[in-house]
């Protein structure tokens, strides 16, 4: 056959044609599955990303850095905050959480008592700062209050920034000391505590590692929740057929000042 015939000649751009489709539909397949795989790629580095950033505490978890204890920290590890004169006969240990409800009550009823006691020299108190409400509601209040209590700590300003705290605890809902503006706000009611030095320790989170070593120890201790307050080692609060009254603590301290 004439390679001039028309039949020939339109059957060969037939073919051609259907060669060039072809063509286009492999070439469009193959940019699928390579545009498929990138996408599958950059999921699943997405997903090590992700697994990585859980595993290290992720954005928001400011604890996983070396333990800094605050100035004149005492006790076991170093994870009491001390007040009161050292040589006192009587210890109050008390484990606390800025975020609990039932420590702002132990601590608007017995603060006068406690400060009573510990500037006359006869009781000293070990404080231990724990984190049960950040892990039971969620949020970093309790972690970031108490991070910003042991600046003050730092700073010699403990006992006053402490008790502000507590006079100023938000709902337990609400986590309003999960902002530093809002720990500062309230250093600027202590005397000489709102400084660059202890907005940089607040903001920073320098001892957030040692908050949380306090909340491991409070969890390896077998103790039940806070507020706990031992009197010489022995529990002396949540005893609700014998409650304790500032009177009763303030006589057991007499007492066993004078044994």
């Amino acid at each position: 056959m004439s390679e001039n015939n028309p039949e020939h000649k339109r059957a060969a751009r037939e073919r051609l044609a259907a060669e060039r489709e072809r063509q286009k539909a492999h070439d469009k397949r193959r940019r699928t599955t390579i545009v498929g795989g990138a996408v599958i790629c950059v999921l699943a580095l997405a997903a090590v990303i992700g697994v990585i950033a859980a595993n290290t505490g992720g954005d928001g978890d400011e604890s996983s850095g070396p333990v800094v204890a605050p100035k004149g920290a005492s006790g076991k590890d170093n994870l009491a905050v001390p007040l009161g004169k050292p040589e006192a006969r009587s210890t109050l240990t008390v484990w606390e959480d800025f975020r609990c409800p039932a420590c702002k009550q132990f601590e608007d009823t017995f603060r006068k008592t406690v400060h009573e006691l510990t500037d006359s020299g006869k009781l000293k108190v070990e404080y231990h700062l724990v984190t049960l409400i950040d892990n039971n509601m969620g949020g970093s209040g309790s972690r970031r209050a108490a991070n910003a209590a042991v600046c003050a700590q730092d700073a010699g300003k403990f006992a006053p920034y402490h008790d502000l705290l507590f006079e100023n605890q938000p709902p337990e809902t609400d986590d309003a000391y999960g902002s530093d503006a809002r720990l500062t706000e309230l250093a600027g009611k202590v005397e000489g505590l709102d400084t660059p030095a202890f907005r940089k320790c607040v903001e920073e989170g320098r001892h957030n590692s040692w908050v949380a070593k306090s909340q491991q120890a409070f969890e390896k201790s077998g103790l039940q929740g806070t507020p706990t307050v031992l009197l010489n080692g022995k529990n002396i609060y949540g005893d609700q057929s014998n409650p304790l009254t500032p009177d009763k603590l303030k006589k057991m301290v007499e007492q066993a000042d004078k044994d």
